[in-house]
């Protein structure tokens, strides 16, 4: 026959572990993305980018009340403007940013 074993229950539940019956194991963790998309929240960025939205909406706008010839200069003045704009804040983007 077994000895019966008994257990007061107040120090089996609130008996402090000495010795943790889980070890720890080293954990790897690699980051796919190597940078942060908060990064693009740059004031610089969002400045050019807003004054870029605005002058497209100000386009839609005139659109829509019928200066036509005033949104043609601005689509002349925009298609050489946006895309210069873009790389230059994209250069500038990757110039101050931190790897």
């Amino acid at each position: 026959m077994r000895k019966t074993q008994r257990f007061n229950f107040r120090d089996f539940f609130y008996k402090s572990s000495l010795t943790s019956s889980m070890k720890p194991r080293p954990v790897t963790a690699y980051l796919f993305v190597p940078f942060s998309p908060f990064a693009m929240l740059d004031p610089t960025i969002l400045t050019i980018g807003g004054i870029v939205l605005g002058i497209a909406i100000i386009e839609r706008i005139l659109e829509r009340w019928g200066v036509i010839d005033l949104v043609d200069q601005f689509a002349k003045v925009m298609r050489f403007i946006l895309p210069v704009t873009f790389y230059s804040a994209l250069i500038y983007f990757f110039a101050t940013f931190m790897f």
